[in-house]
């Protein structure tokens, strides 16, 4: 025999109910696993209902590429579940040497348009997380305020392993943890997250021009940060 089995639709109906801890998926009888057969317990049914649209969804041969919610609750069991104190400090560190940090020093209009969209936001960092930020010209890290790096680290690690899923990928994508915490606050809505973690990106693309490359690249990482602010909201219970 050759090739790999692919798993097939197998049920009929996909539904949403309470469980143990939360909500869970059925396909007919049987409860929606994880790869590794933890059950798949959600926090919300909103995150519950995303899911059993993704499995209604599917025709013949599943696609787990087609389920991006359900990929998402998996990574939070299986994954940021048991290493949730190390997650949450690899993103709490982004706040050491946060993108809305490093300014350009020229050209004029560039350093303009960063400062007109960053400093809100390091101004919103000090007076709603009281993390105060050092601005800097250059790549090179600046001492940030130790107290307000802890304040950062105390802020994500009091998320849970649903809520850092969500945030993950809004912080490794923008390289930002202000911009992602201003996301999840609500302070800026996730279109607006996107393009301000894009100034330096659209202006090289408004000086030299787009490249097809980097545009489907680009294209890529904004359906997967949008897509993290959409889990972000899932992740709170209801």
């Amino acid at each position: 025999m050759t090739g790999g089995w692919k798993a097939k639709r197998f049920w009929s109906a996909v539904s949403v109910g309470e469980v143990d801890g939360g909500y869970g998926v059925m396909l007919d009888a049987r409860r929606v696993m994880t790869p590794g057969k933890i059950p798949l317990t959600l926090p919300s049914r909103a995150m519950a209902g995303a899911i059993a649209a993704e499995w209604d969804a599917q025709s013949g041969e599943i696609a787990p590429l087609s389920m991006p919610v359900t990929r998402a609750a998996n990574s939070a069991i299986e994954r940021v579940t048991p290493q949730r104190a190390e997650v949450a400090a690899m993103l709490a560190a982004y706040g050491e040497t946060d993108l809305i940090c490093h300014r350009a020093a020229t050209p004029t209009a560039l350093v303009e348009r960063q400062a007109a969209a960053w400093d809100p936001l390091l101004v919103w960092a000090d007076a709603t997380l009281q993390a105060p930020l050092i601005a800097t010209v250059g790549v090179l890290p600046v001492d940030q305020p130790p107290m307000s790096l802890a304040r950062l680290a105390a802020h994500v690690g009091a998320l849970d392993a649903f809520q850092l899923t969500g945030l993950h990928d809004l912080v490794t994508i923008s390289g930002s943890l202000i911009i992602a915490l201003a996301t999840t606050a609500g302070q800026l809505s996730p279109d607006q997250a996107w393009d301000v973690s894009r100034i330096d990106e659209d202006w090289q693309i408004a000086k030299w021009g787009a490249d097809d490359e980097a545009a489907a690249m680009a294209a890529y990482k904004c359906a997967d940060f949008l897509r993290a602010a959409q889990f972000w909201v899932m992740s709170r219970a209801n």
